[in-house]
């Protein structure tokens, strides 16, 4: 029997929280190998890892856990009145799954979103180059999904994982000009529709963090469930989220 080769971990160097003023953020990774039969997505991200490009990672801090990996429970969720609300408002767009394949057309949109939501981050200065990596170095079930106008305006896309388990968002971005449809919130909401559909049972969002304003909005999503150690368990938050919008990704 032919052995799997010996997979290698890396630890980042530390540079500053991007979530958290005055802490420190190091990642585990590993890669991922596009020739192998078996790239290890659907184990790793049910352990708490995300993936980038080619690589995967979960948060290694100092002194620090508040990096928490959650997941939709497909079969429990219901969308209350907001969420009826934001489905109703964006109704008209027509999703359409494709392979992951960059194009000018996406990284217009995806530049202006940046310089709009993300105007102080790094990713504003990616290239047309740099996004064309983001989006084609790929896992084996990786799809973009495009959101258009009926008239066939592009209006959000999805870098997305599809998974034995569930779909995970890696990446999300829409027209900033179109705040009050809350797209974002829209784009995880037609998730846990096609999650359902495909009969898969979670919906990936990444990593929550307690205190942080941008992640707030996850645990709206309910029932959500946190990793703890190596088991998933139902997420009570201490305060209840207040902001229904899905912004980026984490």
């Amino acid at each position: 029997m032919q052995q799997s080769p010996l997979r290698k971990f890396y630890a980042t160097d530390l540079t500053p929280c991007p979530y958290l003023p005055g802490r420190s953020e190091r990642r585990l990774v590993t890669l991922i190998d596009p020739e192998a039969t078996d790239d290890g997505l659907d184990l790793f991200t049910e352990t708490g890892f995300r993936r980038s490009q080619r690589f995967l990672y979960r948060p290694a801090c100092p002194g620090c856990s508040a990096c928490v990996p959650v997941r939709i429970v497909v079969a429990g969720f219901r969308p209350g009145r907001t969420f009826r609300r934001i489905a109703q408002r964006n109704a008209s767009l027509v999703a359409t799954e494709l392979p992951p394949v960059a194009t000018d057309e996406q990284y217009a949109l995806f530049h202006r979103y940046l310089r709009a939501r993300h105007g102080d981050g790094g990713m504003v200065r990616m290239s047309r180059a740099d996004y064309g990596e983001m989006v084609e170095q790929a896992a084996r079930g990786t799809r973009l999904v495009e959101f258009r106008e009926p008239d066939g305006t592009l209006t959000a896309v999805s870098l997305t994982d599809f998974l034995g388990s569930g779909l995970s968002g890696v990446y999300k971005f829409f027209e900033p000009e179109d705040a009050g449809r809350s797209l974002g919130t829209y784009a995880i909401l037609w998730h846990i529709q096609r999650a359902r559909e495909l009969g898969l049972p979670y919906v990936y969002l990444g990593y929550w963090i307690a205190g942080s304003r941008k992640m707030v909005y996850k645990a709206r999503f309910k029932p959500l469930e946190r990793l703890d150690g190596w088991s998933w368990q139902p997420l009570v938050p201490e305060q209840p989220a207040r902001e229904p919008c899905a912004d980026g990704t984490a």
